[in-house]
């Protein structure tokens, strides 16, 4: 696939604005004009994330001045300065939506260096996921050095980012997933303890390790009781997603274990409160990935054009990592 041609854009728009994987389109675009305190980007790669597909089935509207082209993540080469930014500068950024074309904007401030060692590819699968793990981990779930953490889904792009951050970060982890591939995988990846939530109860497995002390969740519905009963006393649960529905809450089980349990999203955080973010995470999590500590696998990759089949593998589940759109 080759770039757009001047004054116009290629980008991955859904057909009937909402659909299965076959609904996505490469369509050409007017070309896009930075506004003042934002960057141009030639993108390289785009990161595909769990949030696309929602978007995609028409159920996760972008917020208000964002692009209605999928992508939250992306890795490029500056084209138009702003900030602290010069053209040529190799970048990766968060994007409030526009990752799926061969142009993106975004506000300066959301853009980070591409780690030393790191190409195109591997550095688009950073920043959705790394600023997820952070912002819920890190701070919703106040993680620390020497505390367990239990992650869900732990084959997930979310999934082997929260395992290598709290790895890096002095934590124990304990990782659940569906099937005894996806269990050797989390242990592959650093985990600690790693559980088939099809076969054994995560809830029993985490107890006779002694509790958690932070539970990222993005399944919802019946793991929140044993999400509970997983947790030590003063426990924290995080949920970034609710892919099993909701569940009935037990008000004295929460009150017994003195837990909280919050959450959030990302996506929809003002401009101001994502540039503090990336300034944090560079500050914490990019020395880590510099080290070697973080290094996210890459499943598969496809081409822009190829985003529909890109969507059908993820929706199969059966990756371990990132998978990410390459543009040429």
């Amino acid at each position: 696939m080759s770039n757009s041609a001047p004054g116009s854009l290629l980008a991955i728009t859904v057909e009937g604005e909402k659909g299965p994987p076959e609904a996505l389109r490469l369509t050409t675009l007017p070309a896009l004009e930075p506004r003042p305190g934002e960057i141009l980007i030639a993108v390289k790669a785009a990161g595909v994330n769990r949030p696309d597909l929602v978007q995609r089935m028409g159920n996760y509207a972008p917020p208000p001045g964002a692009s209605h082209v999928l992508g939250l993540e992306i890795a490029g080469e500056v084209v138009t300065a702003a900030g602290r930014w010069k053209a040529g500068d190799r970048v990766c950024a968060l994007l409030g939506g526009g990752g799926y074309a061969d142009q993106a904007v975004c506000d300066a401030r959301h853009a980070l260096p591409i780690p030393r060692g790191l190409d195109f590819i591997q550095a688009a699968a950073l920043p959705e996921t790394i600023f997820t793990v952070y912002a819920n981990v890190f701070e919703g779930g106040g993680l620390k050095a020497g505390q367990t953490l239990m992650v869900h889904g732990a084959t997930s792009g979310i999934g082997v980012t929260a395992i290598q951050m709290a790895k890096a970060a002095g934590a124990k982890v304990i990782a659940t997933g569906r099937g005894t591939d996806k269990k050797a995988a989390a242990l592959a990846l650093g985990a600690d303890v790693a559980v088939d939530a099809k076969a054994e109860d995560f809830a029993d497995v985490a107890k006779a390790h002694g509790g958690v002390d932070v539970v990222l969740d993005m399944v919802g519905g019946d793991y929140l009781k044993k999400d509970i009963e997983a947790l030590k006393f003063g426990g924290r649960i995080v949920f970034i997603a609710n892919l099993a529905g909701d569940a009935p809450l037990s008000v004295f089980a929460v009150m017994r274990k003195q837990a909280v349990i919050t959450g959030s999203l990302l996506r929809p955080r003002s401009a101001d409160e994502k540039a503090r973010l990336a300034a944090e995470v560079e500050r914490v999590v990019w020395p880590w990935v510099a080290e070697g500590k973080v290094r996210l696998p890459i499943d598969k990759t496809f081409p822009l054009a190829d985003a529909a089949a890109a969507h059908a593998y993820l929706e199969a589940g059966a990756h371990v990592g990132k998978v990410v759109l390459t543009v040429e």
